[in-house]
């Protein structure tokens, strides 16, 4: 299953749960059939889910991005609100029910206030997902630093792309050039765990960042560095480079 699919299937299952939710309560029951019920809150969710693609990126990525998140919020749910309450509104009337225009503002409130849970639910969630992928690359960080610690200090700074096996010794690649290093690849590789790399041959580590590109020589396949230097993949790790979208 793509990413994309993933990410379409999500918004749609919370909102044909939400609707089955309102329909079982009876949420505006007019005594209609439970399926006219459903479809009215499945429209009227889709409405509200619609315009909150558009709305939320405008509210908090450009046009108010420099306001507090109270006031963003307070505006992204007035915004979905409107439309959500019309849609509401058209089904009240489809399905025999009666809204004088001094409700609507009441009506208004109601979905406001719902909207108002919902963004706020959103910001919650987007805030934890953000968070621990931001904390992995911190630690991530931390680990190369400590073991860039081991080079001199010219090295200590710069950004690992791989380390290679020679003998007993250890050649790392950084972006400032190589050092040799007395030390096992194993012991290396034990040190980089839970970094964004991985093990391409039994004599080579490579981190995603520091790959350029590919290729194949004679049926072999090479992983490019940065600074042109070809790290082989042998067929043991190839699923894996593979898996890690390297090639």
């Amino acid at each position: 299953m793509t990413g994309r699919l993933r990410q379409f299937l999500r918004p749609a299952a919370i909102i044909v749960g939400l609707a089955a939710l309102f329909t079982w309560f009876g949420v505006y029951d007019f005594s209609s059939h439970p399926v006219l019920r459903f479809v009215m809150w499945l429209v009227t969710m889709s409405v509200g889910g619609v315009s909150a693609i558009w709305i939320i990126p405008a509210v908090f990525e450009r046009r108010f991005a420099q306001q507090n998140v109270i006031e963003q919020v307070a505006l992204a749910a007035a915004l979905i609100a409107l439309p959500v309450t019309g849609s509401l509104v058209a089904f009240f009337l489809l399905l025999g029910g009666r809204v004088s225009p001094g409700e609507l503002p009441m009506q208004y409130l109601y979905v406001y206030a719902v909207c108002v849970v919902m963004v706020t639910s959103g910001i919650i969630v987007s805030q934890a997902q953000t968070a621990k992928p931001l904390l992995e690359t911190a630690e991530a960080q931390d680990v190369i630093a400590r073991f860039m610690q081991r080079l001199p200090v010219k090295y200590r700074t710069a950004e690992l792309w791989a380390v290679s096996s020679e003998d007993h010794y250890l050649r790392v690649h950084t972006d400032r050039g190589e050092e040799l290093i007395l030390m096992r690849l194993a012991d290396a590789m034990r040190d980089l765990g839970g970094t964004d790399g991985l093990q391409t041959h039994r004599s080579w580590w490579v981190a995603k960042a520091g790959v350029a590109d590919t290729r194949r020589e004679g049926g072999r396949l090479f992983l490019v560095l940065k600074c042109g230097k070809a790290a082989p993949v042998s067929r043991t790790y190839a699923s894996a480079v593979k898996l890690a979208g390297l090639i």
